[in-house]
């Protein structure tokens, strides 16, 4: 039965959000196409250079960093609740296309519901394992990144001194990170103790923003640690790695420069990376991830044009993996069982006790 009228979410504000979000990628493509000078000849030269054996291979790296990742959500789950790999696989799939296409990563939830519709996972649980999925992103991507910049700087001179400082930040920022997918609570429960202090729960925001962090503490108290979590960073590893090599093999066969290696990949494509991991980015990321691409890759002396077509490329090329793989999620979910709610009026409230 469809919910009455007065509780369907309005079409008006998210339709808006979305063409905002199509038209600032818009007129960040057509900055950067009017800044670097790409004819769309040039854009079309670059794209037929790619050959299928390229094309073929880089789809079979997509795939593997898929199977990793969807592994990856799996372990982070109680094992009692956890589907199984075809699920979950099915259900990652189509996440990601949520995900990825989504702008401002609005369908990063799109995983809980997918849990608990077909796999029976409490919103709780699914909610912990995406939070931490993510913290354990941010911690991987740093520490590569740190490690890439310090290959770049002690290989090449590209880049000015001031990078080795931030390397080491970097590598404190992942620290810091993979800490947090550990004991995020602690972090949780201490800011809301700071801000009750500073009397936050005096007004009707401040107490909306504790509950929400009293329900984000819950939902990591509820995250596994220890030997799991190690586990879970390991394939964090196999999977970054596998999505700057996707990134290579993309680029090198549109026509980049072959003095570059998965080093230099992996620190030119880290700001198109931030800009679609990071609550930032376009429609499907179109305008921003190229940006990010661009910058980082004329930091390594590759030229404008060159950047903005072979960034172009490989986004396209990863947006019809994704969308590919996405559909097949949704309709692989399609022969799933839908699952029945729990019987406990509490499976799927956050534990905030």
């Amino acid at each position: 039965m469809p919910p009455p009228e007065e509780t369907r979410p309005a079409l008006g504000p998210r339709l808006a959000r979305l063409l905002l979000s199509a038209a600032i990628g818009a007129a960040c493509l057509w900055a950067l196409f009017h800044w670097s000078g790409l004819s769309l000849d040039d854009l079309w030269a670059s794209w037929r250079r790619l050959s299928w054996p390229v094309a073929l291979g880089a789809l079979c790296v997509h795939l593997a960093i898929y199977a990793v990742r969807s592994q990856r959500f799996r372990v982070l789950l109680p094992a009692h609740a956890r589907p199984s790999r075809s699920a979950m696989l099915a259900i990652s799939a189509a996440h990601n296309l949520a995900a990825y296409v989504l702008p401002a990563k609005t369908g990063e939830l799109s995983l809980v519901m997918y849990l608990r519709a077909h796999g029976a996972v409490s919103t709780s649980a699914g909610l912990a394992a995406l939070l931490v999925s993510r913290l354990l992103d941010l911690a991987t991507l740093c520490l590569l990144l740190a490690l890439a910049t310090l290959q770049v700087l002690l290989t090449r001179s590209v880049l000015p001194g001031w990078f080795y400082a931030l390397a080491a930040l970097l590598a404190l920022c992942s620290a810091l990170l993979l800490f947090l997918s550990a004991r995020g609570d602690a972090l949780v429960r201490l800011a809301s103790a700071v801000a009750r202090a500073l009397g936050a729960a005096r007004w009707k925001l401040g107490l909306q923003l504790l509950s929400r962090a009293e329900e984000l503490g819950g939902a990591l108290r509820q995250a596994p640690a220890g030997r799991v979590l190690w586990i879970a960073a390991a394939q964090s590893l196999a999977m970054w790695i596998g999505i700057f090599l996707f990134y290579a093999i993309l680029a090198r066969g549109l026509g980049m420069p072959r003095e570059l290696g998965l080093s230099e990949y992996a620190f030119g494509s880290s700001l198109a990376v931030l800009t679609n991991l990071l609550p930032i980015n376009s429609f499907a990321g179109f305008g921003t991830q190229e940006g990010g691409w661009v910058v980082g890759f004329l930091l390594l002396g590759v030229p404008r044009d060159l950047a903005l077509s072979s960034g172009l490329g490989v986004h396209l090329a990863q947006l019809a993996s994704t969308v590919a793989l996405g559909l097949l999620g949704h309709l692989a979910m399609g022969w799933l069982p839908r699952a029945r709610a729990r019987a406990a009026a509490d499976a799927d409230r956050i534990d905030v006790g």
